[in-house]
């Protein structure tokens, strides 16, 4: 071989002359295609990264997550150099990806913790001045709405430093009930007034609303109540600046606009829908009527959904179109500079974007904008990426705009519909003549729905413990008419005003049909709770089932179901009962499970339009498997008997007992709880303690409270005690009748008030565990100091609902309590250790007010 030439294999020969075809200025193989590369592992990364940061139970340090993004990125650095020589590295994105995730959720949490609210303003009374910032939510007598905070001074003169959103409820003061008792509030408004500020808080139980989960994605820092009477001034409006929030002012100016027009002549329902489709206020829809709509399968056509940004793209990109066209036709240097197609698509993106936006930006608006944008620029661009990238990428923007999106049910149910549809890929032929492209429409529609009812049928289930059973045939009817009837009226609806009467009638006739299909036996099928694995399988095994695939892959999707259609929870074994308290606030309720059987004691307190029995009790017993043989109510005070008709609508077969007559709450019989009343169920006994006689009547100071129920449940040291609202009083007389009485768990009658749980009581029962049920920082002082002093005095193990979250107890364990804020714990969820952070001097975490905050009306 002559010397200065060197050998080149036919590899080597194929790649220079690639190089050499190249245009020049083409991307490098290490440019645009390595991204194409290296794509779907980088995304399917970040989704991980983003997931796994949300299980942390507690934040780290700042720093730890910077280092960690440091680290990530030296890696990918790493990896775009090795890249070139091995192909196979691309899959080392997907853990450099996470971590940079991981780290930007962490380091993003870690932001927003330094915005909570100090443990020593918890509950403080401020003179302060805040800026409405979002639309206001009206209800008869209260107004809510979220403000950042301007200014901020205790009675004592001291500043407090809060940065971040606020959201504040103003009622009515001195009971009137008129929506005009609490002045119109508009975003970019600026007011002066008393203030009561309280740290984010809300239920803690294993199945319903984590109302602390919603309002960290919120952004709310703190929650507060406006002040009126006594020694507070009235607020008083300071200044109103109309472009400071232009997009919420003109929301709450459209929605506004709508009630006032509609309200006099429609319904509730019907002027809340029309409300909500065009401006995503959904608080004007009655509880009756949501009950209705969940029932029926169609809430996500009531929020904002892909459907309706997808529908506005197109109309706004048809109206771009023309318009542009129009212009070409004066000034035609215009469609050189700019062609039709460029002004069509990105005027009806922007446009969509910006009704998106003015909607509230929910996560199925916030995907559809996204992956609408992503298509229309591939499309100008002559690109073209599989269906997989888009989705991927649709996810990605959306977790970086809102990485706790991960957390919201509807975030889960969009994306899986859409890569669902995705996946079944286009027609193979096209309709020609009219009849054969409506029939063809038709056809599309039912397989389409079908499809997606049938793939989305466990991750419902999941989610909400039910499934609509009429779901396929109400979405038939709702999704023509939502999208291409009533949400094109509601919408124009904003520039001639009258067609929100056409709107309002539209809606009312959906409303009807919806209500109808609701009240069909079995219109809900019910599922309990299955555990994550098994539904992730589920969830999988659904899809798999309708994928464009070959049959024999798709039927394992059938032996992937089968494992949660044939799954019921484990119940207690035979002669054991399991006594679990859920957080219901200032209320009392208690779920008791036999091998077999469900004893439901007391149902909460009234809760806004709703009650603990509907967002508590029935998630729960849902989740369970679990229908109730027998309800007790102890009492007729509210925050016991709250939920009494929720309850019976329920479970209307159930055998009830009560202290006192029901009346119209309670269609059928109830019988007479007395001392002596007693059953057997899988050999545990139940036994009503008191009151003495069913026509008992108790002293003129005892009141309906010394009439309570006391159910024991179990015998001596395993037995479980459920007290109601007994005095010490009736405690005397229990230990009288019943002198060797003792319990394992006792259930400390009133919310632990000083009027009961005496030191006799609790000295002769000798319970291993006292439970109190009571609302955190409640306005009573429960549980009394002095009830407290008595049990750590004695050495009675206890915990309190307000810092516990639910309590489940065991009569196998008796000597075990699990609590479950600890049980799941999550960064963003308070915590004993907080509670005791913000109430150094009461470690229990109650609020008790003071002589002067019991003058204030709060």
């Amino acid at each position: 071989m002559p010397s200065g030439h060197r050998a080149h294999s036919p590899a080597s020969v194929s790649e220079a002359n690639k190089d050499r075809a190249r245009p020049e200025g083409a991307c490098s193989p290490t440019g645009a295609a390595a991204i194409r590369r290296v794509w779907g592992p980088a995304a399917l990364g970040w989704v991980l990264g983003t997931a796994l940061q949300l299980a942390q139970t507690s934040l780290w340090l700042g720093w730890a997550y910077g280092a960690m993004a440091l680290l990530a990125l030296m890696a990918g650095v790493g990896l775009m150099w090795t890249m070139p020589s091995r192909p196979r590295s691309r899959w080392g994105w997907l853990p450099v990806a996470a971590a940079l995730a991981f780290a930007a959720t962490g380091g993003r949490a870690v932001g927003f913790a330094a915005q909570a609210l100090p443990p020593t303003a918890d509950g403080a009374l401020v003179q302060a001045a805040w800026r409405v910032v979002a639309m206001p939510s009206r209800g008869e007598q209260s107004a809510t709405f979220e403000a950042q905070l301007l200014q901020a001074r205790t009675r004592d003169g001291h500043d407090l430093p809060i940065q971040g959103t606020i959201r504040w409820t103003w009622r009515s003061f001195g009971g009137v009930r008129s929506e005009a008792a609490v002045p119109r509030l508009l975003p970019g408004e600026t007011w002066q007034g008393s203030l009561r500020l309280r740290a984010p808080r809300g239920l803690a139980n294993p199945y319903g609303f984590d109302a602390e989960a919603w309002l960290w994605r919120e952004g709310i820092v703190a929650t507060g109540s406006v002040l009126q009477g006594g020694r507070n001034d009235p607020p008083h409006r300071l200044a109103d600046d109309p472009w400071r929030h232009p997009v919420e002012r003109a929301r709450t100016i459209v929605r506004d606009a709508i009630v006032e027009r509609l309200q006099p002549r429609y319904p509730p329902a019907s002027v809340g829908l029309v409300a909500a489709l065009v401006t995503g206020d959904q608080g004007a829809i009655p509880a009756a009527d949501w009950a209705a709509i969940r029932a029926t399968g169609v809430a996500h056509l009531v929020s904002i959904s892909g459907l309706h940004v997808t529908m506005f793209a197109l109309i706004a990109t048809v109206a771009a179109g023309l318009v542009w066209r129009g212009v070409g036709r004066r000034w035609p240097a215009a469609l050189l500079h700019w062609p039709v197609p460029v002004v069509a698509g990105v005027g009806g993106i922007t446009l969509a974007t910006a009704y998106a936006l003015f909607a509230g930006w929910g996560v199925p608006a916030q995907r559809t904008a996204t992956m609408l944008a992503l298509v229309v620029a591939l499309r100008l661009s002559g690109r073209r990426w599989p269906w997989g990238a888009t989705w991927l990428a649709a996810m990605v923007v959306a977790l970086i705009l809102d990485p706790w999106a991960l957390l919201q049910p509807g975030f889960w149910l969009s994306f899986v519909a859409v890569a669902v549809l995705f996946g079944q890929g286009g027609a193979s032929w096209q309709p020609t003549g009219l009849g054969q492209r409506l029939r063809h429409a038709v056809a599309d529609l039912l397989r389409v729905q079908a499809i997606v009812t049938a793939a989305l049928a466990p991750l419902t289930l999941l989610l909400f413990g039910q499934v609509s059973v009429v779901g396929l045939l109400a979405n038939l009817i709702a999704i023509p008419w939502v999208t291409l009837a009533l949400t094109p009226v509601a919408l124009a609806g904003v520039a001639v005003a009258p067609l929100w009467d056409a709107a309002a009638w539209l809606a009312q006739a959906l409303l009807s049909v919806l209500r109808l299909l609701a009240a069909w036996p079995m219109a809900v099928w019910e599922r309990p709770a299955p555990p994550l694995p098994l539904a992730t399988a589920a969830c999988i095994g659904a899809v798999l089932l309708v994928w464009r695939a070959p049959w024999r892959w798709r039927v394992w999707g059938l032996w992937m179901l089968w494992p949660v259609l044939a799954y019921r929870p484990p119940a207690p074994p035979p002669g054991t009962f399991e006594v679990l308290l859920p957080d219901v606030g200032q209320g009392s309720a208690a779920i008791v499970r036999t091998a077999r059987h469900t004893l439901v004691f007391d149902s909460g307190p009234p809760m806004g339009r709703s009650d603990a029995a509907e967002r508590v009790l029935l998630p729960w017993l849902r989740a369970l498997g679990s229908a109730p043989q027998a309800i007790v109510i102890s009492h007729d005070d509210s925050d016991h008997a709250g939920g009494l008709s929720s309850l019976f609508q329920a479970f209307p077969t159930a055998t009830w007992w009560t202290s006192f007559e029901p009346g119209a709450r309670l269609a059928g019989s109830a019988n007479t709880c007395a001392a002596g009343v007693s059953w057997e169920w899988d050999g545990v006994s139940f036994q009503f303690l008191h009151p003495p006689t069913p026509d008992w009547a108790p002293p003129r100071q005892g009141g309906d409270n010394a009439r309570s129920c006391v159910l024991q449940v179990g015998r001596g040291r395993a037995s479980a005690l459920l007290t109601g609202d007994i005095r010490s009083e009736e405690e005397a007389m229990l230990l009288d009748t019943y002198p060797t009485l003792e319990v394992g768990l006792l259930v400390a009658a009133h919310h632990g008030s000083q009027t009961s749980t005496s030191e006799r009581w609790l000295k002769a029962i000798k319970p291993e565990w006292v439970a109190i049920q009571a609302g955190w920082r409640n306005r009573y002082g429960h549980p009394h100091p002095a009830v407290l002093r008595r049990l750590n005095e004695h050495g009675f193990k206890w915990v309190n609902t307000a810092t516990c979250g639910a309590m489940a107890w065991s009569s196998a364990h008796p000597a075990q309590a699990t609590c479950e804020r600890e049980e799941r714990r999550r960064y963003w969820r308070a915590n004993d250790a907080d509670d005791r952070a913000r109430t150094a001097e009461n470690p229990n975490g109650i609020y008790s007010p003071t002589a002067t905050d019991r003058t204030m009306s709060d």
